[in-house]
């Protein structure tokens, strides 16, 4: 039954209307975002993602709009990894009706109230928050813990007689002011006792994406702030030549591509980068593509959460936030999820990070004095070439909009002149139209490995047999599968704490591959690390009696160096995210480094060395880039990254001389 589009905003407003959801999505074929979509219906909570209930089969001539789900970020706890545990709910909201509005039609019947807000504050000053970035730097990344992290700081306020209208005026701002979102969005879910959960927000990223069983990940990373007057394309140019935001966007590509590598069937491909123009600020992205057979839910569970939102590896990223963020995150750097099915039946999924968002709690969970308080939490990506001061900065110019839209910053002021229709800053030239710009986008791609940027080729040569894979707590390992498939290995892996590994290990004939992961390879005292150091001797002793031969990779490298006797060093400046020309073995090859400790080889050890058969590749200062000897190779860089150029290639090399013994 046709619904009459005067009444349908207001009956969101009436007294015990229930759970609705307003979305306006970026439709991925054209570019240009859609309708303004209403959803309504019951709303339940669920514990796993698994759990959403989804109906099956084709839904009839158009496709459906099943569940909306609200993903807190504590649901990592699926993933079996480390996180404030703050009780926030899995919420589903099942739809029973969806009706689209085109935009002009919605900023006409959506409602302009005041939001009376009160008592701003952020939980960290900027002193503290630069504090913060120093102690990462120096103590997490500079100790190997990890490349990057992403810490969070807090914008709270109260909001006065906050109600659906209130919501759907900070919906209503955003649409107005905001452009380049991915999705803008309100979500309200009033509860049995008189609270309420409202999300209001205009996120600029992807989570996942997915339609007749193709993958889409968008990460995000490197932010441009606008000056004062407005954005300059000259600005952009020097953003876009700055170091740090290059190898910054990298390192998240190559975190997401591990997730696509274990959602994908046949891994993932690269396309961009881009440009992402907001209305404070502008991004540099990428978009990964890849085919699976999964469930959508599994897609949505194996990819929580973007390295833009937490950091890499993980795991590990996951529990520094824990040490250094007091509190749980909520729903920030989580995710909405839309889930439905097209015409014919194949599962659709729709899913933005919750980022740039507004979360207001009214009722039991509000003010102590009746208000209802409102959260807008934000974080930067913390590298090692990151300076307080400018992280500090981008805090500011991601918060920026939302804090508009709340009141709690003074609007933008037109510029030149130029006003749009309702109010909106017209529209300008996209910066992303000066040459200049295109130019130096287009040659990002060329420092990127051909592997992953077209559909990846069948393997050339004869195969090389089955591999075994031993994860070191760092999910670079999915990568490293396609990329042993590509050189002809077939292989599955087994976390260093899998029970199964070592009646696995005694079962297997083939190539051991023993991973990359954080830490620093000689504390012995860090549990995960004491066992590594076992495993690898153990491997090493047996290949090097004849048994299968053992290749280490980054920090399975830097074990098997170890029981060669040579020093283990951190250095002075980590290479997290590098990406360097070297000499390996007499080939020039590219290659991508994400490491804080390294290997050191001096005459004395390379003649002590060359005598028992094992040769040494060192690069400046005496690191080891690699070693082969009899039975046992290692690598110091990662053939899998994006910044390795002819991964396929490298890996092969190493490997067929260790097969043929």
């Amino acid at each position: 039954m046709p619904v009459n589009p005067d009444t349908l905003i207001a009956d969101l407003q009436a007294p015990g209307a229930g759970a609705f959801a307003l979305l306006r999505r970026l439709d991925p074929r054209t570019g240009v975002p859609g309708p303004v979509e209403v959803l309504r219906g019951p709303v339940t909570t669920v514990e796993h993602l698994a759990d959403i209930p989804l109906p099956a089969g084709a839904p009839g001539v158009e496709a459906a709009r099943d569940a909306l789900a609200l993903v807190p970020f504590r649901q990592l706890r699926e993933r079996g990894f480390e996180v404030h545990d703050d009780g926030t709910p899995l919420q589903v909201l099942r739809v029973d009706a969806a009706d689209d509005l085109p935009l002009e039609e919605a900023l006409r019947l959506l409602p302009d109230a005041e939001v009376p807000l009160r008592d701003v504050a952020p939980d960290l000053d900027d002193a503290a928050y630069a504090d913060v970035v120093r102690r990462i730097v120096a103590d997490e990344i500079a100790q190997g813990t990890g490349a990057n992290f992403v810490i969070r700081r807090d914008v709270d306020g109260v909001i006065d007689g906050f109600s659906a209208t209130t919501a759907l005026s900070l919906f209503r701002r955003l649409l107005v002011a905001e452009q380049g979102a991915y999705w803008t969005f309100v979500v309200h879910v009033p509860g049995a006792d008189g609270s309420a959960r409202t999300l209001v927000g205009a996120s600029p990223e992807v989570h996942v994406r997915m339609a007749r069983g193709q993958v889409v990940m968008n990460p995000i990373s490197g932010t441009y702030r606008y000056p004062a007057a407005g954005p300059d394309a000259d600005g952009l140019v020097e953003f876009l030549t700055d170091p740090k935001e290059v190898e910054e966007l990298f390192m998240v590509v190559d975190e997401e591509l591990k997730m696509m590598c274990s959602v994908g069937d046949l891994g993932g491909v690269v396309h961009g980068p881009y440009l992402r123009e907001m209305a404070n600020l502008a991004h540099t992205e990428f978009e990964l593509r890849g085919q699976s057979t999964l469930d959508a839910r599994d897609v949505l569970r194996q990819t929580m959460f973007a390295a833009t939102v937490t950091g890499s590896p993980l795991q590990s990223a996951c529990r520094v936030i824990k040490r250094f963020e007091p509190s749980g995150r909520g729903y920030y750097a989580g995710a909405l999820a839309l889930l439905g099915r097209d015409g014919e039946g194949a599962q659709t999924l729709d899913s933005p990070i919750l980022i740039r968002t507004a979360d207001v709690r009214t009722g039991p969970a509000g003010a102590p004095d009746g208000g209802a308080r409102v959260r807008v939490s934000v974080g930067a990506t913390l590298v090692r070439g990151s300076s307080p001061e400018g992280e500090v900065a981008e805090t500011h110019a991601k918060s920026a909009g939302v804090l508009r839209a709340l009141g709690a910053l003074p609007p933008l002021a037109p510029r030149a002149g130029a006003t749009g229709p309702d109010g909106a800053p017209a529209r300008r030239v996209p910066l992303a139209a000066d040459p200049r710009i295109a130019t130096l986008l287009a040659s990002r791609r060329d420092r990127l490995a051909s592997f992953w940027l077209e559909p990846q080729a069948p393997a050339h040569g004869a195969p090389l047999g089955e591999a075994l894979v031993v994860d070191a707590e760092d999910t670079f390992t999915s990568m490293l599968v396609h990329l042993l498939a590509s050189a002809g290995l077939r292989a599955r892996v087994l976390r260093y704490d899998d029970p199964g590994l070592d009646a696995a290990l005694a079962a297997h004939e083939g190539l051991v591959l023993l991973g990359p992961g954080p830490g620093d390879p000689e504390d012995a005292s860090d549990p995960r690390i004491a066992r590594l150091q076992a495993l690898a001797a153990r491997l090493a002793a047996a290949a090097r009696a004849g048994g299968n031969p053992l290749l280490g990779v980054c920090l399975g490298h830097q074990l098997l160096a170890g029981t060669l006797g040579l020093p283990l060093r951190r250095k002075d400046a980590p290479h997290q995210g590098t990406q360097l020309a070297v000499d390996l073995f007499g080939t020039r090859a590219t290659v991508g480094f994400y490491n804080s400790f390294t290997a050191r080889a001096d005459g004395a050890a390379l003649q002590r060395l060359a005598a028992q058969g094992v040769q040494v590749a060192t690069g400046p200062a005496d690191e080891v880039v690699a070693v082969r000897g009899p039975g046992v190779a290692g690598i110091q860089f990662h053939p899998e990254s994006v910044l390795t150029l002819d991964g396929p290639a490298l890996l092969r090399s190493v490997v067929e001389p260790l097969l043929r013994g």
